[in-house]
């Protein structure tokens, strides 16, 4: 491990200071992703700011409705959270998915947004990763790759994003704030996240230097008739083969909103826009999830052993929407 300095803050802008005076140090909030990596050698910072006591706690509504949550707060706080609970539940089942309830104790909601691939190949420094050491290869094209992406991955890289809150949170149109020597800024979180190309290792559209300061959730009345629902390999604390957050309001038997987000099958949380436009005014029926679920997935591309994603993600579009409109009927 690379030695590196420590400090700690307790105002935003001194923090954004430290950040823009060093470009290889590193925000570090519960470390149950960059610790581990820089305990494989992947990360490698020069410095570690300690944001936890940063006044960025809080989850608060906001006028009009909606939800502010600061970057600090912990993911079993978000998750417990009674109006994230009420009016996002399909936010709280991702967040209770993700990981142990020590891992959600320590994680924040900022670190979850920056938390890096698992793809066994970037976190074993003796194999080649374009994400880890551009222009070294993707060894998974040809390796190991069942659980890798089968939409908007590149010949660069095939890996999926691993969070399970940015799904929800992509479905619900959540908006990243963020603090840097030249102001605020914010981002949609589906712009937050740059498309793969020919460029793996750039991740983010953060500018050079931001840290972030929470994360707004605009209204959506829908997002209350909402859930996650996330299938692994095992039931314990295993990462997403294929998982959805899915929002639906019907009348009449007819689709009036819905909200789809994928995970597990793209570089970043995938929102299914193609099939909220399919389904949008139609039938609200087994056949027309599957033909939504099909207009979306017709842009998968497979690779030899995870084709099997398509359909499981066929299946799981049909399954959570027919629930919610079961749901809604009662």
């Amino acid at each position: 491990m690379r030695e590196f300095g420590y400090q700690r803050v307790f105002d935003v802008p001194g923090a954004v200071a430290l950040l823009g005076a060093d470009p290889d140090a590193r925000c570090l909030g519960g470390g149950t992703n960059l610790v581990d990596l820089m305990k494989a050698g992947v990360e490698r910072p020069a410095q570690l700011i300690d944001v936890r006591e940063l006044p960025l706690g809080r989850i608060e509504a906001v006028e009009g409705g909606g939800l502010r949550i600061g970057a600090t707060v912990t993911n079993s706080e978000l998750a417990a959270h009674p109006e994230v609970r009420r009016h996002y539940p399909a936010l709280a089942q991702a967040v209770l998915s993700g990981a142990s309830g020590q891992l959600r104790n320590m994680a924040t909601v900022g670190g979850n947004l920056l938390q890096r691939t698992r793809c066994g190949y970037f976190t074993d420094s003796t194999k080649p990763c374009n994400k880890r050491v551009p222009g070294s290869g993707c060894p998974a094209i040809e390796g190991e790759h069942h659980n890798h992406a089968i939409l908007g991955a590149s010949a660069h890289c095939v890996a999926v994003h691993p969070s399970d809150m940015g799904v929800a949170l992509a479905a619900f149109d959540a908006v990243v704030r963020y603090e840097t020597t030249d102001g605020p800024g914010e981002l949609p979180l589906t712009e937050f996240y740059l498309p793969v190309g020919d460029t793996p290792h750039l991740e983010t559209a953060l500018p050079p230097g931001a840290l972030i300061t929470g994360i707004t959730l605009p209204p959506a009345p829908v997002a209350a008739h909402s859930r996650y629902r996330k299938v692994r390999e095992r039931a314990s604390y295993a990462f997403a083969i294929g998982s959805i957050a899915a929002a639906l309001e019907v009348q009449d038997g007819v689709v009036r909103e819905v909200r789809l987000a994928f995970g597990a099958v793209a570089p970043r949380p995938w929102r299914a826009r193609e099939a909220e436009r399919v389904l949008t005014g139609g039938p609200a029926d087994a056949a027309a999830f599957a033909a939504a679920a099909d207009a979306e997935l017709a842009a998968a591309e497979t690779l030899p052993h995870n084709g099997y994603k398509v359909t499981l993600m066929r299946n799981l579009v049909v399954a959570m929407l027919t629930e919610l409109t079961e749901e809604a009927a009662r």
